[in-house]
């Protein structure tokens, strides 16, 4: 079985966030994930022979719309998506936009946007598709993820260093998670943008 394979397992198994998955699909956004730490710790559990840990940080919900990417628009659709789970901390980010917040080149999908995130192991993202089946986007690929590797991506490397830094520090991650381990970024060329 690959990772993609193993994350959509783990994922359907697991049914709050089968069930959260079915609410943002429900929605009906274009190119729309749900990501982060909704897969990663999932995935780092499982890795831990434990069962997945309640979701207890929010839940980044991303898409992308060049038609529709006002901070208010995601925030209808946050407001949406707490009507239908009022539990649940819901971030919804239209990547269209967040180009400009992050500094940098337009994104040109959401995939693309993930590959500006700041560890290799949290830009990983799933949807629901037509048949109730679920679709892995990692842009930057699943071996640190199921390695236990945590790094940085190019952005991360050098010029956010800082940012990235105080992320590890204050997510607490190695705790959690004892069998993480920190690795340095890769190069540059690697991420080929």
């Amino acid at each position: 079985m690959n990772n993609a394979s193993r994350i959509q397992t783990i994922i359907s198994e697991d049914p709050a966030r089968w069930r959260l998955l079915q609410l943002v699909h429900s929605l009906g956004l274009p190119d729309c994930w749900v990501g982060a730490g909704f897969v990663r710790n999932a995935v780092w559990d499982y890795l831990h022979g434990r069962y997945p840990s309640p979701i207890s940080s929010d839940v980044d919900v991303i898409w992308f719309d060049p038609c529709h990417c006002t901070p208010s628009d995601d925030r209808a659709l946050e407001a949406a998506l707490r009507d239908l789970d009022p539990t649940v901390l819901w971030s919804v980010k239209n990547q269209a936009r967040m180009h400009v917040q992050n500094g940098d080149k337009p994104y040109i999908s959401t995939t693309d946007a993930m590959r500006y995130w700041p560890e290799t192991a949290t830009a990983i993202a799933v949807r629901l598709r037509e048949g109730n089946t679920c679709e892995v986007s990692a842009p930057l690929g699943l071996d640190d993820l199921f390695n236990l590797i945590i790094r940085p991506t190019w952005r991360f490397t050098e010029e956010k260093k800082a940012m990235y830094q105080e992320r590890l520090q204050s997510k607490g991650w190695t705790t959690a998670w004892p069998l993480l381990r920190q690795e340095p970024g890769l190069p540059t060329e690697l991420f080929e943008l």
